[in-house]
């Protein structure tokens, strides 16, 4: 058996006594203290986040934009400095290969940041598709760590960290889905620069913090210490999950995967099919089966909730679809999923029936996302 890799923060988490479980090959925090309260921290205060475990690739030279607008699915090229794009790598039929985020941050230097578990596919497909482009590809994963601090308290607390410096762009200033940078200064250390990404996968305000892996510790601290007078907890895989599913984010290998186009799962929006060429124009060109199915919100009463794999019926009993994510939402109250469903039975409101055990439980089809923060 292949031995689980640990992030820098592992030791922090065991003291703070987590639950673990492997995620993308990564022994990861699944909770602290439990679900429920993570999650609730999260959407009234504010959570903290170790992703160490996501890959960062450095794009660098000067067809680093050129290179990317023909690697994945989004133009980014277009990106300017400090601006984040979410995007797709795709195969040559048009499946999705990875849902990833692009850091702009000149245009000779971009940082995809992908998942896990698809590092080596993302690292195998970028070095096939750089031939013939003057760039390189650094996979700097192992020298970054990512901390993420999200919730209506997080930017409070940011500003309340003694060890980070002044932001380049003040926090009130930074928009959403754009990057500043800060200094953090360990104890008795030399500055250590940092990004700061106005992004994340709650649904909340929040930022994500890449920082060189070894003053990781030491921020986890600083952060904590800020933060307990604001409401924040340290938050685990359980909660990260909840919170995306209520926010309608898909995660790779439940929503996304090689066998779904990105129509299929409401992110045609993100393919530029204008660009001259990129990796599965072509396939995504051809008309996709009338009968394929695509990925719909579906709300039920009670308090039993569908789960990965369970069948969709229609009023008939006929099979219709299967649940891709779901979960009792601890913000709503209800059960809620994500499934992909005949397009016949994708309609808003459409009647649905969820398979739970045996039991048939009521479902009704409904736009995504399931919960949105007030503005």
């Amino acid at each position: 058996m292949t031995e689980l890799r640990t992030t820098a923060l592992h030791d922090r988490h065991e003291a703070l006594g987590a639950s673990f479980t492997d995620f993308g090959g990564w022994l990861m925090p699944v909770r602290y203290t439990s679900d429920l309260a993570e999650h609730h921290a999260v959407r009234t205060a504010a959570g903290l986040f170790d992703i160490s475990h996501m890959a960062e690739f450095l794009v660098e030279g000067p067809d680093a934009g050129a290179f990317l607008d023909y690697a994945l699915a989004g133009r980014l090229s277009a990106l300017v400095d400090d601006q984040a794009k979410y995007s797709l790598l795709l195969d040559a039929d048009g499946g999705i290969v990875d849902d990833v985020i692009v850091y702009r941050h000149h245009a000779d230097r971009l940082m995809v940041v992908a998942n896990a578990g698809n590092r080596d596919a993302v690292a195998a497909a970028f070095t096939d598709r750089s031939a013939g482009y003057d760039v390189t590809i650094d996979d700097a994963t192992d020298r970054i760590a990512l901390i993420a601090v999200q919730g209506p308290a997080s930017q409070a607390i940011l500003e309340a960290t003694p060890q980070i410096g002044a932001p380049r762009t003040p926090y009130d200033e930074l928009k959403y889905y754009r990057m500043t940078h800060a200094d953090f200064t360990p104890a008795g250390e030399d500055a250590v620069p940092m990004h700061i990404g106005r992004t994340g996968y709650t649904g909340e305000d929040g930022f994500e913090l890449y920082i060189r892996a070894s003053a990781a510790p030491e921020l986890w601290d600083a952060l904590l210490a800020a933060g307990a007078p604001r409401g924040l907890v340290p938050a685990g895989l359980a909660a990260r999950d909840t919170l995306r599913l209520e926010a309608g984010m898909p995660l790779y290998g439940h929503e996304l995967s090689l066998d779904i186009v990105p129509a299929q799962a409401g992110l045609g929006r993100v393919v530029a099919a204008d660009k001259p060429e990129f990796v599965g124009k072509r396939a995504l060109a051809a008309v996709v089966a009338p009968d394929a199915p695509v990925l719909v919100g579906l709300v039920a009463e009670g308090r039993r909730a569908g789960r990965a794999g369970y069948v969709v019926l229609d009023e008939a009993g006929e099979t219709v679809g299967e649940i891709t994510s779901g979960a009792l939402s601890p913000t709503l109250g209800h059960p809620i999923a994500m499934a992909f469903v005949t397009p016949t039975s994708s309609a808003l409101d459409t009647q649905l029936f969820i398979d739970v055990r045996g039991t048939r439980i009521p479902a009704i089809v409904t736009a995504l996302p399931f919960y949105q923060r007030a503005r």
